[in-house]
């Protein structure tokens, strides 16, 4: 484990407060005050800079989120994606960004110019000190929680296979809250410290935990297939929708979720209290909490490390028992927000099908495929809505609208947000009477919103140009009855 600071990361959260993200400024840390005033500096005094300064702006406006939660998210993810300045270059590949990240990758070439021209790695040099010092008031507490979390494990502090976790410092955010992502091997938090803000350790040791545990449990596929009847009989749970789709994802986070009740407040809580932290995780859908931390009171007492207790522990699942305890939890109406942030999951073979009959023209196997995609919740829901709004298209303009508006609502995948844009201006275009009338103003908003989304997809942003300059109107040799489709473009 190491504690770190990331220049990629600053470069990112420093231009969005340049572009009016203030949230929780008035609780934020000194050294986020600073900056931020740098920076303007730096900006205002060159035409270069501000010239930089207004593209990223105009970026960060177009992409805000519902809550300043959101917004920040996408950019955490983003950041954490990419390499070190001054090249900015992606970590990994384009369609394997992280999910939120990925409809903010058009910021990368504009914020690349803005930490040229804006001199944010002189910035950056001048406030090193500063972030060492908070990254030194937070390591005693990190080396005492992995150290008590492994000793509770019985884990011993060695090599964990390549893999890395890291927890970032860094002040330019909202002091609420704590960021966490696993890319593949690697695990990252991102704590922003206010002045005197104590470290909020639980949602840290809750990544820590899956950094040791994901890896063990993923190992004993037999017992998971096992698992198989008691995902559908959650189906109706609050708890986020990969927790029922994969065994081995709710497997360890019921397993993390009965160690963090066990070891409520240091293992200074009450069983009452216990027993309430293990209620509320039943009531979310995790329904193997009580099952795993009635293991861990023998587990606790024995000298066996957790690394070989698992397997008995999994096999001795009754999964005829627990789905009869499912069957009498009253779920509860919402779930605690996950955490940790995966990676982006591959996306699935009924959506690549669906695509590709689409394309071939075969509109009813597309939407056969599209359903069953739907129905499945293991694939890409904002595509599988997407492939079901293009076929409307072909007589159901209705349709098509409605599974456009609901697409967008489900994915931040750029391709499917931006031509989900396009279409719906073009449909508002081709119902507008007049050039002028009242729902052009609605197209160009959808405009540049697909505009916005669209910087590293050339069809895409030559459509939403189009779209801002005039009117749609369906290309004469269009033979689709609506003019909505013609060959000539290149949609997802």
């Amino acid at each position: 484990m190491t504690l770190e600071t990331n220049e990629a990361l600053f470069t990112v959260l420093a231009a969005i407060n340049n572009c009016g993200y203030d949230a929780e400024l008035a609780s934020a840390d000194p050294v986020r005050l600073a900056v931020r005033g740098d920076v303007q500096r730096n900006t205002e005094a060159s035409e270069k800079a501000q010239a930089a300064s207004d593209a990223v702006c105009a970026f960060y406006h177009d992409h805000r989120r519902s809550n300043d939660a959101l917004t920040l998210s996408q950019y955490i993810s983003l950041g954490l994606y990419l390499d070190s300045p001054p090249s900015f270059s992606l970590k990994g590949k384009e369609s394997d960004a992280p999910p939120d990240a990925s409809a903010v990758l058009g910021l990368v070439p504009l914020v690349s110019k803005f930490y040229t021209e804006a001199g944010i790695h002189e910035i950056w040099q001048r406030y090193e000190p500063a972030y060492a010092k908070l990254t030194d008031r937070y390591r005693d507490a990190l080396i005492k929680m992995t150290s008590a979390t492994e000793l509770y494990l019985k884990l011993p502090s060695s090599s964990y296979q390549g893999r890395t976790f890291t927890t970032y410092v860094e002040p330019m955010g909202a002091p609420s809250q704590t960021n966490a992502r696993n890319y593949g091997l690697q695990y990252f938090v991102v704590i922003t410290p206010g002045p005197n803000t104590p470290l909020k350790l639980d949602p840290i040791r809750h990544t820590y935990l899956h950094y040791l545990l994901d890896p063990m449990v993923g190992k004993y596929p037999k017992h998971l297939a096992e698992l198989q009847p008691l995902m559908t009989a959650l189906q109706a749970a609050p708890m986020d929708q990969a927790f029922k789709d994969d065994p081995s994802l709710l497997a360890t986070e019921c397993v993390i979720r009965a160690i963090e009740a066990r070891t409520l407040q240091g293992g200074t809580a009450t069983r009452g209290q216990q027993e309430q932290a293990v209620n509320l995780a039943m009531a979310q859908g995790f329904a193997l909490t009580r099952y795993f931390y009635e293991r861990l009171i023998p587990f606790e007492k024995d000298n066996v490390g957790f690394r070989n207790a698992l397997p008995g522990m999994l096999a001795g699942i009754d999964v005829g028992k627990t789905l009869k305890e499912v069957s009498q939890i009253e779920f509860a109406s919402a779930a605690d927000p996950e955490v940790l942030h995966p990676s982006r999951p591959a996306q699935g073979k009924l959506l690549i099908s669906a695509q590709e009959r689409l394309t071939a023209g075969d509109s009813a196997s597309a939407e056969k495929l599209a359903r069953q995609a739907l129905s499945a919740k293991n694939e890409d829901r904002g595509r599988a809505l997407f492939i079901l709004a293009q076929v409307s298209l072909r007589g159901n303009i209705d349709g098509a609208r409605d599974y456009f508006q609901k697409a967008l609502e489900a994915t931040t995948e750029p391709q499917v947000v931006a031509w989900s844009h396009i279409y719906l201006g073009r449909i508002l275009d081709l119902e507008d009477d007049e050039e002028d009338g009242p729902l052009r103003a609605q197209a160009v908003e959808h405009y540049k919103a697909a505009a916005g989304a669209s910087r590293s997809l050339p069809e895409a942003k030559a459509a939403a140009e189009q779209g801002l300059k005039k009117p749609y109107s369906p290309p004469a040799a269009s033979s689709k009855e609506n003019g909505l489709e013609h060959k000539d473009e290149k949609n997802p």
